[in-house]
Parts: structure tokens; sequence; C-alpha cells
């Protein structure tokens, strides 16, 4: 008898890749032999790589969005000798749905979305209530239709040993001293940033208590993360832009603690155990909260949030300026309790 072979199309953002892997954990728990593919963007390879339970990345070379028909049909044509079982579709637009459908899969699973009757067969429909994290979304999928979710496990990147001292040598990085690692970045847009001011006066605080800073980005954070250098005006150390994802994985595991806003760094240092203040304003922490057991959530849970909206449409960004640099450092000091 052959082993179960199941393709999971990924998620587009980094968190919710992250997020994945408690459905993937899932999987193997049910089922240790069965072979796990995941269908996704170029750029999540890195993070799959560091997830055990996974066997094999697929590149999806299609921008999001995009329809690309001939693109998908070229997938579909090459992974169809692969006899899959089962796919299951984590995103709910009918243009995910259709690789699978064109390879023949023989179940594919997801929830209602965008009119996905016939390209779903095990068709899904949400209780948003019942279900009201996104995890527990993905999780739901990986079991029958009538069964009740089970106890699933956080995710847990895991890191490399080689490529950490590799990388501590060529930074020249000093870890004599606890690092606090900032996360100041949001791809999605500004209305999930806390103020760039508030970062530094966290940082002065934790250099004057003995500790150094580390900034974590990609290319379009470096304005952000150097306007935050500017205010310090003491020694830091920066990595936006000057490593991939991979390496963001095995720098931040060396984090004595993290702050960050709601974003997929977010999840990447939850995953790895760390130390973790996570902000909230414009998105929920109810919907995509960090699963690790060392998180505190800060929140002001006003009127007019979630909105999830990329910009503030009152233009006072009070769901973040009301996140005080007080009340995190009062978060970190209760994680170093823990």
């Amino acid at each position: 008898m052959k082993n179960k072979k199941v393709l999971i199309v990924g998620p587009s953002w980094v968190g919710d890749m992250v997020m994945a892997q408690s459905l993937f954990k899932l999987l193997r728990q049910k089922d240790p032999a069965v072979q796990i593919d995941v269908l996704a963007p170029e750029w999540s390879v890195p993070i799959l790589q560091r997830m055990p339970e996974v066997a094999n990345c697929i590149v999806l070379p299609i921008k999001h969005g995009q329809l690309a028909l001939a693109k998908r049909f070229a997938i579909a044509r090459a992974i169809k000798h692969s006899a899959y079982d089962q796919a299951i579709i984590l995103t709910n637009t009918w243009k995910s749905a259709l690789i699978p459908f064109l390879a023949r899969i023989p179940v594919r699973t997801g929830w209602l979305g965008e009119l996905r009757w016939g390209l779903l067969n095990d068709l899904r429909y949400l209780h948003k209530k019942i279900l009201p994290q996104m995890v527990q979304r993905y999780v739901a999928l990986g079991v029958a239709r009538k069964d009740v979710l089970p106890k699933f496990s956080a995710p847990k990147l895991i890191n490399d040993a080689t490529s950490v001292a590799a990388l501590i040598k060529k930074f020249q990085l000093d870890m004599q001293k606890p690092v606090l690692a900032l996360c100041p970045g949001a791809a999605y847009g500004p209305a999930k940033r806390w103020p760039e001011q508030y970062y530094a006066q966290i940082a002065q605080q934790k250099i004057a208590a003995g500790w150094q800073i580390w900034l974590f980005g990609s290319e379009q954070d470096e304005e952000v993360i150097e306007n935050i250098r500017a205010i310090i005006q003491q020694p830091t150390v920066s990595f936006a832009a000057a490593i991939d994802l991979l390496q963001t994985v095995d720098l931040l595991s060396l984090a004595s603690a993290v702050v960050t806003n709601d974003s997929g760094l977010l999840h990447i240092a939850a995953s790895l155990d760390k130390p973790l203040v996570a902000i909230y304003g414009s998105t929920s922490p109810t919907f995509t909260p960090p699963l690790g057991v060392k998180s505190q959530v800060l929140n002001e849970k006003l009127a007019c949030s979630p909105c999830f909206a990329r910009t503030c449409k009152f233009k006072h960004l009070q769901c973040m300026y009301l996140v005080t640099p007080d009340k995190v450092m009062n978060a970190l000091n209760n994680l170093e309790q823990i």
C-alpha cells in the first residue's frame, strides 16, 4: 500500500505560511508516513525548508492576483504524474483551486470561496465564530468535514547551527550581550507600523540596560529602520536588505526578546519561541495572534479597529500611538520573568 500524498496550495504571506505549519504537523500526526508537498510562491521556499514536515516545495511562478492560465496548465501537467491523493487549498480564490482541478487530484479540499463549486469536491462552509483564528481554519481542513477541531501544535521553525555560526562570523556579532530584535516594517501598509520614535525609545532604554539592538526588515523597510537608527544615535545592527528569509530565521533565533508589529516576522519569531511583544492596531490579534507561548499581545481595542486598512482613514493612528513605550517596556519586563 502506497503512502498517502497530499498537495498543499499555500498562502501568499509570510505569516500565513508560518501558521500553515500547524496543519502540516496535524497531517503528520495523523499519518506519520504521509508525504506533504507545498505549491507556493518562490519567496516561501526558505520558510518551507525549515519545516521538517514538508517533503517538497513546488514553486508557483505566478504573481499574486495574476491569472496566468498557461502557466497553471503547465504546472498541472507537471504534477499530474505525482498522483496526489488529496489537495488542500488554503487560500479562498477560484484561481488557487485551478491547478489541483486541472491535475485531476481526486480529493480537493477547501473553504467555500469565489465560485469554487466543481473546482473543489470536498467543499467546506466556514463558521467564523466557531473558527475565529486563521490557524484554526487551516487545521480544520486537515480533518473530515464533520469532525471537531482537534488540538494542534504551534508552528516551530528550525534553525541551522552551521548557518548561525557563519552569520555571527560574517557580521562580527557580539554574543556577550542580550539582543533585542526590532521588526518595525509591515509589507501590508503603514497602518500596521508602530511609530518610529517609540521603537527608538525602547532601544535607548534597553541599550542603557546593557542590551544590544538588531533591526530586521526587507528592502522596503530600510527607510523606516534608518529613521529609527538616526533617532537612537547609538550603535545598532541593521539587517535590512542584508539577509534573506532563511538567514532571518537563523538570526532571530539568537534574539533574547523581540518587539514587532503584526507582520511575517512576528510569526517567525513566535515559531522560534522567542519572548515576543506583538503590537496590533489596524489588524486583529483574535484572527492572527502569535502562537508562541512566550508572546504578549498589546492592542488598544479602539472602536475603529481592527479596520484592516493599509492606511488610517482618520489620519491619527491612535490604535498605534496609544500603545506607548512604557506599555511595551512593562510587557518586556513581564516576559523576562517567564
